[in-house]
């Protein structure tokens, strides 16, 4: 059924409305991070004294310099590690989109879908955002603990949030968020599965980039199959 789920999603991958999605995900992350990275750097800025004076050393002037490219080596980092987690989340705002598409290619014979008021959207989206960030951060400290162990580490962690995060958006728009959350922990099994699949590739360069997108589209065909067999 997962499989079955992302090769449709595959032979609809030039569909404009997932480029259109992908652009826009990919040029919120992008200003999000330059942007939390110019902010941080402001900080450091405003807190770190000019020039300070340091016994058996005397004045000195560069400790600002040395903290200001301190703290953009730090984002550019973490930057890696939260690249994905931050599309994943923006692209979740978009994921009504590309459900309709898929639905409009593949299940044409259904009614509208509920539309989710924007407001809605963006509260769960930064709920997610937040959840995604924090669980990664964490995830870094057991990454160093079990440094073998750290790629099913973020298979797992990530496979389990997108998965759950995702069902549940795609859902929401045919049963409502309550029987969506219901149906999430009737199949918890087939989704996490299905997450893991679409957190594997995240650890490729660029590639990561289109997951998002395929995810959505995955996670309204995996909907589909498990609401015709529910």
């Amino acid at each position: 059924m997962i499989l079955d789920a992302f090769f449709r999603t595959l032979g609809q991958i030039g569909d404009p409305r997932f480029r259109r999605v992908l652009f826009l995900g990919v040029g919120l992350t992008l200003a999000l991070l330059v942007g939390a990275t110019l902010g941080f750097l402001g900080l450091v800025q405003w807190l770190t004294a000019s020039s300070v004076s340091l016994p058996l050393i005397g004045p000195v002037t560069w400790l600002d310099d040395v903290f200001s490219i301190g703290s953009v080596i730090l984002m550019m980092f973490l930057s890696v590690f939260l690249m994905v987690p931050v599309a994943s989340a923006i692209t979740s705002l978009f994921l009504d989109e590309v459900a309709q598409a898929v639905e409009d290619r593949h299940f044409p014979h259904l009614p509208e879908a509920a539309a989710i008021p924007i407001w809605e959207a963006v509260k769960d989206t930064m709920n997610f955002l937040g959840i995604l960030i924090g669980a990664n951060i964490l995830a870094l400290i057991l990454y160093v603990m079990f440094p073998p162990a750290a790629p099913f580490i973020f298979w797992a962690l990530n496979g389990f949030l997108l998965g759950r995060e995702y069902f549940t958006l795609a859902a929401s728009r045919r049963v409502g968020p309550v029987e969506a959350r219901k149906m999430c922990r009737r199949y918890r099994g087939t989704i996490w599965g299905a997450g893991i699949l679409m957190a594997m590739p995240l650890s490729i360069p660029l590639v990561n980039l289109v997951i998002p997108i395929l995810g959505a589209a995955t996670f309204t065909h995996l909907f589909h199959a498990l609401w015709r067999q529910g």
